[in-house]
């Protein structure tokens, strides 16, 4: 019969934790809406302002025409001549292309999400050889524009300055048939083909213009020979993208990059060429670098942990000790360990992660140590628990600020619980708990018989 009653002990506090799992999984479902709300300021912010930008070209787009007569044969088989139109155009990359700037950050507010944007005043310096675009019979071409592809050209800040071999040139919006490239601008050049119509002359195009985004500025490598310089007061970059940059500086002042790509090692110029417009590029975002919706989340993963270990150390004081823990006891302490997350997440939206981590979690101590004082009959024992909390916090934060070494610093914690679990429970003696016995007594520690 004891041997029983040990058993549903064992099973009531095992289905305890997992009934513990429904508010755990619903604070963690909390987690993910705020963040989905913050995501929605991200979307706000570019619906008003700009979002990510993109930056392709410029490149020297040349349309044409082509008509091509072909035999057709109708169902009664007579043949007659028809004549097919193809729309069609031919790109010219730079042979060099320089792109610099300065990004300018700036956080935007929507409601308590802050949203970081910025304003990049950039220059852009392309250098075309003198080209050769193909002859064809029934092939007519075109007059040849420049086509510079930008993502959201709502982020445009004024009327950019373009200067072709040192002669202002107006932009218009579109891209014309260069798909491509997406949304973006384009000016007609005649002055591109010379005289035997057959040519691109060779020409130098400078292009300053001030753009705001947010988030990310991308930079494709259209270029044979590739020079892109992008630096920001920001402190906190993530480069992303097909190349990272070849020197970078990053500190608190901000950081400053530079990336040297050719031809031979991207795919930017036949992605165009075949009309992809998921083209290679370099990429760098404005991140915060204290991410609380994702280390809330990393944390509460951690719940069932917190919930097992402490249920762990209770049903030692109820067996060893003797000691009478209600099942209900058992759900208010789960209870407030799951608040703990809750409260981190809340807290962590108006002040600082750390600050956030240090209140919830010293509010928790603080509860469980009053009340497991008069659960475990002293105030000892209250401290005690409290104290074991303390330090399951402390690897918890420890955890989630090294981030590249979370799997090793998570496995050495839960190796050391266990093996402390064993060497407490070393000698205890469960049958003699299940009999209703009291536990064994280490050897060294057994009473000795007088003489």
């Amino acid at each position: 019969m004891k041997s029983l009653h040990l058993f549903l002990r064992f099973a009531i506090v095992g289905g305890l934790i997992l009934l513990l799992l429904v508010p755990l999984m619903l604070i963690r479902g909390v987690i993910t809406d705020r963040s989905e709300y913050r995501e929605e300021a991200f979307r706000r912010v570019a619906e008003s302002r700009a979002g990510t930008q993109q930056l392709v070209g410029p490149v020297r787009v040349v349309p044409w025409i082509e008509r091509t007569t072909v035999v057709v044969v109708d169902k009664a088989g007579k043949s007659s001549n028809e004549v097919q139109i193809t729309q069609g155009h031919w790109l010219q990359m730079p042979r060099q292309l320089s792109v610099d700037g300065r990004l300018a950050p700036d956080l935007r507010s929507v409601g308590l999400f802050k949203v970081p944007v910025y304003s990049w005043q950039g220059h852009i310096a392309a250098d075309f050889a003198a080209d050769d675009y193909p002859v064809r019979e029934g092939r007519s071409y075109g007059t040849p524009y420049l086509a510079i592809g930008l993502s959201d050209v709502r982020g445009l800040v004024g009327t950019p300055d373009l200067r072709v071999n040192g002669a202002p040139l107006r932009l218009q919006p579109g891209v014309g048939m260069a798909d491509a490239l997406g949304r973006g601008l384009h000016a007609e050049v005649a002055g591109f083909a010379d005289a035997r119509g057959g040519t691109l002359a060779a020409s130098r195009i400078e292009l300053d213009l001030q753009v705001d985004g947010s988030r990310s500025l991308a930079v494709v490598p259209v270029g044979d020979d590739n020079r892109i310089a992008l630096r920001s007061r920001w402190p906190h970059p993530s480069f992303a993208g097909a190349f990272l940059p070849n020197e970078r500086r990053v500190d608190a002042q901000g950081f400053e990059a530079r990336w040297t790509v050719s031809s031979l090692a991207s795919d930017a110029q036949p992605q165009l060429r075949a009309g992809d417009p998921s083209t290679q590029a370099v990429e760098v975002s404005l991140v915060d670098p204290v991410d609380v919706y994702t280390q809330a989340d990393r944390a509460s993963k951690y719940g069932v942990l917190f919930v097992l270990l402490t249920f762990v150390g209770f049903l030692l004081f109820e067996l060893i000790r003797q000691l009478r823990i209600h099942p209900l006891q058992y759900l208010m302490v789960g209870l407030a360990l799951a608040i703990f997350f809750l409260l981190l997440i809340s807290l962590s939206e108006h002040i600082a992660f750390w600050q956030a981590y240090l209140v919830s979690a010293l509010a928790c101590i603080g509860l469980q140590a009053v009340y497991l004082a008069n659960v475990l009959g002293h105030w000892k024992r209250g401290m005690g628990f409290a104290l074991m909390l303390t330090v399951l916090y402390g690897a918890l934060y420890g955890l989630l600020v090294s981030e590249n070494n979370a799997l090793l610093m998570g496995s050495l914690l839960l190796f050391g619980i266990l093996a402390l679990v064993m060497w407490v429970t070393r000698r205890v003696d469960w049958y003699a708990l299940g009999m209703g016995a009291p536990p064994a007594l280490p050897a060294d520690t057994a009473p000795r018989s007088p003489g």
